[in-house]
This record gives C-alpha cells, sequence and structure tokens, in this order.
C-alpha cells in the first residue's frame, strides 16, 4: 500500500460539474475561510503543508556503518596490543597528533606506522561514545589458544564463562583474572562477544595478556580439564554450599553463568561442586563480574 501523501485518486484541476443524481459542487458560502485559513483537516490529508524552514547550515557529516568489533581504542588497550607480540606487522594504527608524539617518544608502536588525524575524524570511524583518549587500532580477532595449551599442566585457576555476552562484564573480568593471577579464560566460541571495542576497553589491556580459549561445547570442554587434574566449582546463588569451603588448593576451574539464567543445567552437572557466596546484607546478588572479582580472590586465598 503506498504511503505517498498525495492520494492516487485525487484528479488535477476544479470540478466543474456534479454527476448526475450526484452532489452539486462545493460552493463556500460568504464568509467562510480559504482553504488556506482553514489549515489542515484534523485526522486528513493537508492540501497545504507549511514551508519548511531553509537552513544555510553546513549537513553533518555521517558516521555511516562503523565495525565495533574490528577496533581497539583508548590508551590502554591499544598500547597492550602494540605491545603484544601476536600483532606485530597488523593492524592500522590511528592517533591524534599529541598521542602520535607521545607514541614515536616512548617507542611503543613497534614497527606500526601511525596515521595522524584529528580526534573529530577519528571519532566519527568508532560507535558513538567511545572513549577513545586520541588513538586506535583496527586489527583482526587475535585466535586464541588451544584448550590443551590452557590446561596443561594443571595449576592455578581457569575462569570459564558461560553464555556470558555484555562486553562490559567480560571486559571487567578478564582484567579481575589478569589480576589474581588466573591461569586464562573459556569462552563458548558461538555465545560469546569478540574481544575488541566495549570489551577490550573495560579490560583496559588484559585481553591482549590473558590467553583465551574458545571452545564449542563447555560440558565437553570441563571434561577434558577434569582429565587433565583440575576441578570445577560453579558459582549458583541458590547452592547451599559456601564458596569458601568448596574451595581448596587443588587447580580450579570458577564456572560463572549469565546474570539472567546463570549456569546452564548440563554444565552445572559436569561441576564438582555448586556454591554461592555469602551475602549476609540481603541483597539477591552482585553484578556477575563483580561475583567473579570475589570469587577469584578467594580461590587465589586458598591456594596460597
Amino acid at each position: 500500500m503506498s504511503r505517498n501523501p498525495e492520494r492516487n485518486d485525487r484528479k488535477s484541476g476544479p470540478k466543474t460539474a456534479s454527476k448526475p443524481g450526484g452532489k452539486p459542487p462545493f460552493k463556500p458560502r460568504s464568509g467562510d475561510a480559504s482553504a488556506e485559513q482553514r489549515g489542515p483537516k484534523p485526522g486528513g490529508w493537508n492540501p497545504n503543508p507549511p514551508a519548511r524552514a531553509f537552513s544555510s547550515a553546513a549537513p553533518r557529516p555521517s558516521r555511516g556503518k562503523v565495525d565495533a568489533d574490528g577496533f581497539l581504542w583508548g590508551r590502554h588497550p591499544v598500547l597492550a596490543a602494540l605491545a603484544n607480540p601476536a600483532r606485530k606487522g597488523m593492524g592500522r594504527l590511528l592517533a591524534t597528533e599529541d598521542r602520535a608524539a607521545e607514541i614515536e617518544r616512548e617507542g611503543t608502536a613497534n614497527g606500526h606506522k601511525i596515521e595522524v588525524m584529528d580526534a573529530q575524524t577519528l571519532e566519527r570511524m568508532l560507535p558513538a561514545g567511545a572513549v577513545h583518549q586520541g588513538m586506535a587500532f583496527k586489527v583482526q580477532p587475535l585466535e586464541g589458544v588451544s584448550l590443551e595449551d590452557l590446561g596443561d599442566p594443571a595449576e592455578g585457576i581457569i575462569v570459564m564463562l558461560d553464555q556470558l555476552t555484555d562486553p562490559q562484564n567480560v571486559g571487567a573480568i578478564f582484567r579481575s583474572a589478569l589480576a589474581f593471577g588466573a591461569r586464562g579464560i573459556v569462552v563458548q566460541d558461538r555465545h560469546s562477544p569478540v574481544l575488541a571495542g566495549a570489551l577490550a576497553k573495560a579490560a583496559a589491556g588484559a585481553t591482549e595478556r590473558l590467553p583465551c580459549a574458545r571452545v564449542t561445547n563447555l560440558s565437553r570442554a570441563l571434561e577434558r580439564l577434569a582429565d587433565l587434574g583440575w576441578r570445577a566449582v560453579g558459582l549458583d546463588g541458590d547452592s547451599e554450599e559456601l564458596l569458601e569451603n568448596a574451595l581448596d588448593h587443588r587447580p580450579t576451574v570458577l564456572v560463572m553463568g549469565s546474570e539472567g539464567d546463570g549456569i546452564r543445567r548440563l554444565v552445572a552437572e559436569h561441576c564438582d561442586v555448586l556454591a554461592k557466596i555469602p551475602m549476609p546484607g540481603g541483597f539477591e546478588s552482585l553484578n556477575v563480574s563483580n561475583a567473579a572479582a570475589v570469587a577469584l580472590y578467594e580461590a587465589t586465598r586458598k591456594q596460597r
């Protein structure tokens, strides 16, 4: 159905006569307002739309389609990526004039050519609201590591994320895991965000320094880690077991579920124990990234 306001059945020119048996043509009575004076008929088509005001201002440059997954932005994520040997010879480094001078002065470009541009041009290349701090790096996703490389030998802590999709939460968990000395992160390849964009910004460079294994099936990954000597502890707010009692000195996989659904049933069945963080304040739950930080601290303390 056409949405054109010009109705298809409207004919041009005034009607001079009515059809036999039809209504006579409308004649305005003395004192009636003209069409211009009457204005648009409420709820109907306006034959005399008001003229639009003309603006002489230049059109605002269009941001266009932005490839958020292909960019790192912000000082810490970009410098961490430049320092990553896996990034050598790849990527497109963009920076404002002052940031470019800083990178050259400190020798952190690591062989990458810097494209200098003003802040507004750089901003248009990134998603709305991206805090770029004068630098960005367009890169391909890192390949990651295999589960065997991450889990062998069995020692320390690994964090497994079951269908966490919020980039801010995942990035914050990477940051906490690196801070507490975890071996790495395990995610499911089909249900996890790319390690770039807002996630890399929230991680403050941790995605470049902490190994990440992408696997097809988390349940089978837990079976394989168990064969290698790992013990899985899943966080579940409905469990009766307290986290500090569930943890010990053995190599531990901390399994974190999404904030909405928690750990899925099959993944939970492959955990050795489910435990909760005690909350004497009576509040329902912590944000998943905060819960991960608490669990990492407790697991690290137990292993020491």
